[in-house]
This record gives structure tokens, sequence and C-alpha cells, in this order.
């Protein structure tokens, strides 16, 4: 058998044809490449690159025939070969005509998506995140999850294909955000159109969902090992409360202490423990309160808020499995309140960077609130970094909190006005809310 370095360059066993066929490129040689291969002798029209198994031909279309016979007659009688990243390319005469270059169902948009969620924790992550990650773009009707040899993968309906077009182009390749898996391991999403137009869900589950209809019925994998039903009528999971909080926080150009934390959080009643580490790349904590109604009420007020005004320190708050936290010592990453201790001193400098005025009062004119009180008298002059009104009053639960948060549709990148993908609203009690939704800024 012939080696390639053998081989002739042209094979003249077929008619001449626009379309020239090309062998032994480099891997996966593009489209420019081919084009700058071809232009001496005129325009080309299309081009099929990475064919066959080796991923190493390709195909060339010019805009004549009598370009094409040019290009292979030059090579035929020169006496140096046709090159492409220093690789002889071996040409012949096509036998086809016309290049058709046949789309696949993953190119063709649709208004169902193929998400392929990858990482170590994949199959890990619930319905109810990829229903937040993707309600971001447009009303998502229904989501099913599945594994297959590819991985752990779901399809996600939308109205449309030009919401599932916007949902693809902002999603494809990122990540899910950490606050949103806060136990897991990075996750990311691979994307593709799907050929299905209408998803078939039957029951609700923790592996299908259908958000269109609230009446139907709840599959027993969705009933959790207390008989108690795990999902509700809306389609969303019961999340389980707790007396402990998980709170992620998000965007901190200032350090957050544990004593802005416990300021913070003892608006809403006494805090017993709080316990601060770092994980996925941020600062999460733990914070315990003696019931869960007060961790519940705490909970509503504070997720999605920012501690600082300007969107700073955001807070993310789930429930956790967690009851009662273990607090072996007192410092500055650790605390229990129930036990009497002396002033705690860091003895490690910041590496956060700035950080804001210490936090031991409000400031003169500032707005105060406490676990009774969430409407400003008045409204003092801006502080830097001004601080969202936090003070530490008489611990009390607070009764109209839930009711005065302020919802808002979120935006598709596209007309997106800020960095962040939409801008930081300030509901009447002046904490900031962001919406329940990610953020993620264009590409």
């Amino acid at each position: 058998m012939a080696s390639v370095s053998s081989q002739p360059q042209f094979r003249y066993t077929q008619p001449p044809s626009k379309v020239l066929h090309l062998r032994n490129l480099p891997w996966e040689c593009t489209e420019d490449e081919l084009i700058e291969l071809g232009k001496p002798f005129g325009k080309v029209v299309n081009t099929k690159c990475n064919v066959g198994a080796n991923r190493n031909q390709a195909f060339i279309e010019f805009a004549e025939l009598n370009q094409a016979i040019a290009m292979i007659s030059y090579y035929a009688s020169s006496s140096e070969p046709a090159q492409v990243r220093g690789k002889t390319v071996y040409l012949q005469y096509s036998n086809r005509q016309e290049i058709v270059n046949n789309k696949t169902t993953a190119d063709v948009a649709g208004n169902v998506l193929l998400v392929t969620i990858e990482g170590n924790d994949a199959r890990l992550v619930s319905i109810e995140v990829l229903h937040v990650v993707f309600s971001a773009f447009g009303f998502v009707h229904k989501i099913t999850t599945f594994e297959k040899t590819a991985g752990f993968q779901a399809l996600v309906q939308f109205t449309d294909s030009e919401t599932a077009s916007s949902a693809k182009d902002a999603l494809d390749g990122r990540s899910i955000p950490s606050y949103l898996i806060p136990e897991l391991t990075p996750c990311s999403l691979r994307i593709t159109y799907s050929a299905h137009t209408d998803l078939s869900v039957k029951f609700q589950s923790h592996r299908s969902r259908d958000y269109t209809n609230p009446s139907l019925p709840v599959n027993p994998s969705a009933i959790d090992a207390t008989g108690q039903i795990s999902v509700g009528l809306d389609g969303k999971k019961l999340e389980p409360e707790s007396n402990v909080l998980l709170a992620s926080i998000e965007n901190m150009p200032y350090e957050v202490t544990l004593e802005v934390l416990h300021t913070v959080f003892s608006a809403f009643g006494t805090v017993l423990k709080i316990a601060m580490f770092d994980k996925n790349g941020g600062v999460q904590a733990l914070i315990q309160y003696p019931d869960v109604q007060t961790a519940v009420v705490a909970k509503e007020a504070l997720e999605g808020h920012c501690i600082y005004d300007g969107g700073y320190c955001k807070l993310h708050i789930s429930y956790s499995r967690h009851t009662d936290l273990s607090i072996k010592v007192n410092n500055d990453r650790s605390r229990d309140y129930t036990t009497p201790i002396a002033p705690v001193l860091s003895t490690q400098p910041s590496i956060l960077g700035q950080q804001p005025p210490q936090m031991v009062g409000p400031a003169p004119g500032a707005p105060h609130y406490n676990g009774s009180q969430f409407a400003p008298a008045h409204q003092g002059p801006a502080m830097h970094p001004p601080t969202s009104g936090w003070s530490a009053g008489p611990p009390a639960v607070p009764q109209s909190m839930p009711g005065q948060m302020q919802n808002h549709q979120y935006m598709p990148p596209a007309s997106m006005p800020s960095e962040y993908g939409h801008q930081m609203m300030h509901a009447p009690n002046g904490y900031h809310h962001a919406g329940p939704y990610p953020r993620y800024p264009p590409q």
C-alpha cells in the first residue's frame, strides 16, 4: 500500500466540478483557511470543514466552474503543492455540483432546549435550581430531567423559540451560580435545541414539572420519608424549614464580618450562634435562631437583599439541614452568643481590600430598622459605603415584612441597562431587592 507522501496530489477520476474535495488537511482546519487557499483562483462561495473520520477532509465550492479548473490546473503543473499550515493538501474534483450544509436538529431553533449539566455533582442539581436559572429569560412551561450516556440532562420548554434562543445564547457554556448550589461543586451548562415542541409531563415529581398545570397529580416520588408532600400544587418543591439559615454572600468589595452578620440577622430575633466559612470561592455563613418561625421571617425578609447600598454584599439565603451548630471556639469566624465571652480580636489582616465603616450604631439621620419597625421615619444623608439601615435594636419578630417586598420582571440580557443584567431596585423598607433570578452578563 502506498504511503501518504507517495499519493498523487490530484485525481482525475471525476469530471470537472465547481466543488473541490480536499484531503490531508490539518486537524480542525477552519473555513477561513480554506477560503484563503482558494482566493487566488476565484470567489469561494461555500465550504464544508472537518469531514471524515479523522476530520482532515473538506470541500470548497467556487462561484464558477472555470475557477475550480484553474486551481486544479495550477497545482497540477506547479512544483510547489497546495499547503495549509505546512501540510501538503491533496485536491480532486468532487462528484457533487454544490455543497449542501444540512442543519442538524441541534442547529434549528425551537422552543425546547436540551440542557446537559456538567460537573462532579451534576446529578445533584435539582429541578428547582434549573427552573430559577431558566426563568430569568421567560416563562418556563415544563422541565423534565433524565440520565443518558452524555450525562445528566434536562429538557426545558419555553413559550416560543425566541425566548429559548435568548436563554441558550446567554447560558450555553456558563456555570450555575454558586449561591444556587452552595453545597455542590461547580456545574456548567451545555445547551442545544431539541426536536421536541411540547413535553409530555404526567406527574409533578423531582424529575418532571409542568408549571402550566398546578392541578397535575403528584407522583409518589415527590413525597419525602415523613409522608409529607415535598412538591406543592404550583410545582415547586416545598423546602423543609429550619431554625438554621445558610447565607451566601455575593459581590463583596467590603469585608463582611461576624459582627455585621449579627447586626443584620438580630433585627429579626435573637441570634444564638453564627459560623462563617469559605466555599466555592465565596463567603457563606450559618445563622442559628431559637425557633423556626424567626428563621422563616428572616429568610423571607433578607433573601436577595444587600447589606450595603449600591448592590454590595448581596444575601442569598436557604434553610440548612443543621438544627444546632457546634461552636468549638469563639473567634472572628464563629461565635456562640449563648455563652458569655471576652472581646475577640482578629489577628489576621483583611484580604478583601477596603472595609466599610464600623457598624457600632446608626449614622445620624439614617433610618433605623429592628424587628418591629421597617419603614424609615425619614431619610438621612448618604453614607459611603452606605449601609442599608441595619441597627441592633431590641430583638423582635416583624409581622408585615413579606408583604412589603416588591416584585419586578426580569428582563433578558439583550435589553439590560447594567453590567449585571438589571438595575437594583429599592424596596420601601430600605432594603435592596434584585429579584430571585441569577444574573448573566453578556459574554
